[in-house]
């Protein structure tokens, strides 16, 4: 089989070339978490425009809510049973997926990961995805540096996934936490620090509800808390809720990743500190061009050079820049966000 080297990630959104002319009578297939969450929503309408373009059918699956793993394996099934080239899966149970992928591998089928790595990561034939672990040390970086020498004295809440630990959630938290200078455990799990600036570790399903909840949780156990780590823009709206609801807004620095247009709002708003921006669009949209040309040849695609991936960008957005710690604007993260 052949190697595909996909352009430089924020440039990379082109049209595919020869290789992928034959792509009619392709079919692929785009699996999500939900499809409900704008980061979802958006990495499906960048399948959709790059399927059209190339003339691959598509066909889309998600759970109903975050951690529905029988329903992506269900998917998978339906993907083989179709006959289809290829698939994109964004995974809610990184390692409970592992041997419905393994059976899509070996019935022929292209496996790519988006956004989150599956456990382990050669689990499929490629990841196109955010360094999700840089994703996170940014925004603890960016923290660290906001706090000043007040780090020292810290208390943090972590306001993380699902108790079932997917790679994603793990590699933003310990992230962030190697970011604001804290020891880590074992780095392929949280919750095993022992720094005692972490409060608590509570989980939120990436959504509003779940946010909100969750800081309420860990108020309960230090309503002195003043730093928040999300581990996406719905959970951070949701602990900006309950932090309303006992006047303590003013006062707690909450950062997050994704980069969607109301995530970017709510740091211009003063909601979040700063968040790191991810790019779904440009994931979905090289996983369809990796899908058609290997239906055309076999070319597989190849990882960034020094990475188990494919990386296809972050950026820190603020308008509170640390020394340091690389950001861009408000208005900058504005015009490439999304949702």
């Amino acid at each position: 089989m052949k190697r595909l080297l996909i352009g430089t990630a924020l440039v990379g959104m082109t049209t595919a070339g020869s290789a992928m002319a034959d792509a009619h009578g392709t079919s692929a297939c785009l699996i999500t978490k939900t499809d409900t969450n704008p980061f979802f929503v958006k990495m499906r309408e960048g399948a959709e425009a790059t399927a059209a373009e190339l003339g691959i059918t598509l066909n889309s699956y998600a759970g109903q809510i975050d951690g529905d793993n029988e329903a992506q394996v269900a998917a998978i099934e339906t993907c083989i049973a179709n006959g289809a080239s290829g698939i994109l899966i964004t995974a809610s149970d990184t390692a409970a997926i592992v041997p419905s992928v393994e059976a899509a591998r070996e019935a022929g089928l292209l496996v790519i990961a988006l956004d989150t790595p599956l456990d382990p990561i050669d689990a499929a034939d490629a990841t196109f995805a955010t360094d999700n672990f840089l994703a996170g040390e940014l925004i603890g970086q960016w923290a660290a540096g906001a706090l000043g020498d007040a780090a020292a004295d810290a208390k943090i809440a972590m306001l993380d996934l699902a108790i079932s630990q997917p790679t994603v959630g793990v590699l933003r938290d310990q992230g962030f936490l190697q970011g604001f200078g804290i020891d880590l455990g074992d780095p392929s799990r949280w919750g095993d620090e022992t720094d005692e600036r972490i409060i608590c570790n509570e989980v939120t399903a990436g959504n509003e509800e779940g946010g909100r909840t969750a800081m309420e949780n860990c108020l309960a156990i230090d309503p002195d808390i003043n730093v928040v780590y999300t581990i996406n823009e719905p959970a951070a709206s949701g602990a900006y809720e309950a932090l309303v609801a006992v006047g303590r807004q003013e006062d707690v620095l909450i950062v997050s990743v994704d980069g969607g247009c109301p995530g970017v709002a709510d740091v211009a708003d003063g909601v979040i500190g700063a968040t790191s921006q991810q790019y779904p669009l440009l994931m979905a949209s090289l996983g369809i061009e990796a899908i058609a040309a290997y239906a055309a040849d076999g070319t597989l695609p190849e990882n960034t050079e020094g990475k188990e991936f494919f990386d296809t960008g972050v950026a820190l957005v603020t308008d509170q820049p640390v020394d340091g710690v690389e950001s861009i604007s408000v208005e900058e993260g504005t015009d490439l966000c999304w949702g």
